[in-house]
């Protein structure tokens, strides 16, 4: 049995983190016993909080539903994070979190449910009454969440919509921006200091520091002036950028103060 999904524990909190990754039931789940088994013992083998962190470009809807529900039945919390993508059926699983959060770059994707059919007319029109059946199911769902009326979602889905964050918390399919308040990633808070202003992926001073760490620091001068250095403009045939190095050194320098 291929899974899909994987569970980490905090031995020092007892906090459960379930991650979601690639395509939702890949190899099987729907009249498979085992694998749904399987995924609903180990949620159900802890207690307190769960954080779930989807990654996934969507898959199979029976599993999805299936996944969706056990979520939503869960005695503890439930919070989702969406760390790259939500789309399709994983938009489904992303709709069992009491609360969801979106990373600033993530994407959230709705769209129809779709199928192969096979056979003659009488096939394809019940083909086709599945399908709309399918997408109400799923609209539930949605409509739970976002509080969006029917008809909305139904045109949204029609329309294979692609949310960023800040749509998507706008829509009420996500109701927070990781961290736009400050707060850092769990496996990375010690590692680096964050400024409030910083959506958390993208840092100025992060970028002039690394240039600073890439470029030779001056010789000592005697009464070195980083002011007049900075204001420099010979041209250096020697330096492709055809500035001086100790000149862009002094000016990331000031940049970076």
């Amino acid at each position: 049995m291929k899974k899909f999904w994987q569970w980490v524990r905090d031995e020092t909190t007892e906090s459960r983190t379930l991650y979601l990754n690639g395509p939702i039931a890949e190899e099987t789940w729907w009249g498979d016993e085992q694998t749904p088994a399987a995924f609903k013992k180990e949620l159900l083998s802890g207690s307190g909080p769960v954080t779930v962190w989807i990654n996934s470009p969507g898959g199979d809807v029976f599993a999805a539903a299936q996944i969706y529900n056990m979520l939503m039945e869960y005695a503890g919390a439930v919070i989702v994070k969406i760390d790259g993508i939500a789309a399709s059926a994983a938009s489904v699983i992303a709709m069992a979190g009491g609360e969801v959060h979106m990373s600033p770059v993530s994407m959230l994707m709705i769209h129809n449910p779709s199928t192969i059919a096979w056979g003659d007319s009488e096939e394809m029109l019940r083909a086709k009454a599945l399908l709309d059946e399918v997408k109400e199911s799923i609209i539930n769902s949605y409509e739970l969440k976002t509080g969006l009326s029917r008809a909305k979602l139904s045109h949204l889905m029609d329309n294979e919509t692609w949310m960023n964050a800040n749509k998507a918390v706008d829509l009420g399919f996500a109701d927070k921006i990781l961290y736009a308040d400050g707060e850092e990633p769990a496996d990375t808070k010690d590692a680096r200091t964050w400024h409030t202003s910083n959506v958390g992926l993208f840092s100025r001073a992060a970028v002039t520091n690394s240039l600073l760490g890439r470029i030779p620091k001056p010789k000592a001068q005697e009464n070195p002036d980083p002011a007049e250095d900075s204001a420099k403009q010979d041209i250096d045939p020697a330096e492709p950028s055809g500035v001086p190095a100790d000149s862009l050194y002094h000016r990331l320098n000031l940049i970076n103060h």
